[in-house]
Protein backbone atom coordinates (compact mmCIF):
# COMPACT_ATOMS: atom_id res chain seq x y z
CA UNK A 1 0.00 0.00 0.00
CA UNK A 2 1.34 3.40 -0.99
CA UNK A 3 1.91 5.85 1.82
CA UNK A 4 0.04 9.11 1.56
CA UNK A 5 2.07 12.07 2.78
CA UNK A 6 -0.01 14.94 4.09
CA UNK A 7 1.47 18.24 5.11
CA UNK A 8 1.47 19.41 8.71
CA UNK A 9 -1.42 21.84 8.12
CA UNK A 10 -3.69 19.07 6.83
CA UNK A 11 -2.71 16.78 9.71
CA UNK A 12 -3.64 19.48 12.23
CA UNK A 13 -6.96 20.04 10.45
CA UNK A 14 -7.73 16.31 10.73
CA UNK A 15 -6.78 16.33 14.41
CA UNK A 16 -9.06 19.33 15.05
CA UNK A 17 -11.94 17.56 13.34
CA UNK A 18 -11.31 14.43 15.41
CA UNK A 19 -11.26 16.48 18.61
CA UNK A 20 -14.50 18.17 17.50
CA UNK A 21 -16.21 14.80 17.60
CA UNK A 22 -15.96 13.44 14.08
CA UNK A 23 -15.41 9.68 14.12
CA UNK A 24 -11.90 8.54 13.31
CA UNK A 25 -13.17 6.02 10.75
CA UNK A 26 -15.07 8.73 8.91
CA UNK A 27 -12.02 11.00 8.82
CA UNK A 28 -9.84 8.14 7.62
CA UNK A 29 -12.20 7.43 4.72
CA UNK A 30 -12.53 11.12 3.84
CA UNK A 31 -8.79 11.64 3.61
CA UNK A 32 -7.80 8.17 2.38
CA UNK A 33 -5.62 7.25 5.34
CA UNK A 34 -5.65 4.48 7.94
CA UNK A 35 -7.66 5.09 11.14
CA UNK A 36 -4.65 4.24 13.30
CA UNK A 37 -2.74 7.04 11.58
CA UNK A 38 -5.45 9.49 12.60
CA UNK A 39 -5.38 8.20 16.18
CA UNK A 40 -1.59 8.58 16.31
CA UNK A 41 -1.83 12.16 15.02
CA UNK A 42 -4.45 12.95 17.69
CA UNK A 43 -2.17 11.55 20.40
CA UNK A 44 0.82 13.48 19.05
CA UNK A 45 -0.87 16.85 18.47
CA UNK A 46 -3.61 16.95 21.12
CA UNK A 47 -1.61 19.27 23.37
CA UNK A 48 -0.73 21.69 20.55
CA UNK A 49 -4.36 22.64 19.81
CA UNK A 50 -6.28 25.04 22.00
CA UNK A 51 -10.03 24.75 22.61
CA UNK A 52 -10.69 27.87 20.52
CA UNK A 53 -9.16 26.21 17.45
CA UNK A 54 -11.44 23.17 17.56
CA UNK A 55 -14.34 23.65 15.11
CA UNK A 56 -17.86 23.35 16.44
CA UNK A 57 -20.08 20.49 15.37
CA UNK A 58 -22.28 22.97 13.49
CA UNK A 59 -19.39 24.11 11.29
CA UNK A 60 -18.54 20.52 10.50
CA UNK A 61 -22.16 19.67 9.66
CA UNK A 62 -22.34 22.65 7.31
CA UNK A 63 -19.18 21.48 5.57
CA UNK A 64 -20.54 17.93 5.24
CA UNK A 65 -23.81 19.24 3.78
CA UNK A 66 -21.88 21.34 1.29
CA UNK A 67 -19.75 18.37 0.28
CA UNK A 68 -22.82 16.15 -0.14
CA UNK A 69 -24.44 18.77 -2.36
CA UNK A 70 -21.31 19.03 -4.49
CA UNK A 71 -21.09 15.24 -4.79
CA UNK A 72 -24.75 15.05 -5.87
CA UNK A 73 -24.19 17.72 -8.53
CA UNK A 74 -21.06 15.89 -9.69
CA UNK A 75 -22.96 12.60 -10.05
CA UNK A 76 -25.71 14.35 -11.99
CA UNK A 77 -23.13 15.94 -14.30
CA UNK A 78 -21.46 12.55 -14.87
CA UNK A 79 -24.83 11.04 -15.78
CA UNK A 80 -25.59 13.84 -18.26
CA UNK A 81 -22.13 13.52 -19.77
CA UNK A 82 -22.61 9.77 -20.22
CA UNK A 83 -25.95 10.34 -21.96
CA UNK A 84 -24.41 12.91 -24.30
CA UNK A 85 -21.50 10.59 -25.13
CA UNK A 86 -24.00 7.84 -25.97
CA UNK A 87 -25.97 10.18 -28.24
CA UNK A 88 -22.76 11.22 -30.03
CA UNK A 89 -21.76 7.59 -30.53
CA UNK A 90 -25.18 6.75 -32.01
CA UNK A 91 -24.97 9.71 -34.38
CA UNK A 92 -21.44 8.71 -35.46
CA UNK A 93 -22.65 5.20 -36.24
CA UNK A 94 -25.51 6.62 -38.33
CA UNK A 95 -23.13 8.83 -40.30
CA UNK A 96 -20.88 5.83 -41.05
CA UNK A 97 -23.70 3.81 -42.66
CA UNK A 98 -23.99 3.96 -46.46
CA UNK A 99 -27.77 3.60 -46.55
CA UNK A 100 -29.17 4.76 -43.22
CA UNK A 101 -32.81 3.94 -42.50
CA UNK A 102 -33.93 7.57 -42.52
CA UNK A 103 -32.97 7.96 -46.24
CA UNK A 104 -35.22 5.04 -47.27
CA UNK A 105 -38.26 6.86 -45.92
CA UNK A 106 -37.52 9.95 -48.03
CA UNK A 107 -37.84 8.15 -51.44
Amino acid sequence: MRKKHLNQETRLKIVKEALAGVKVGTLARMYGIHPETVRAWVRDHRDEISLEEIPTADEHLQELCRLQEIEARFEQAKKLLGEKELEIEILRELVKKKNPAYLKNLK
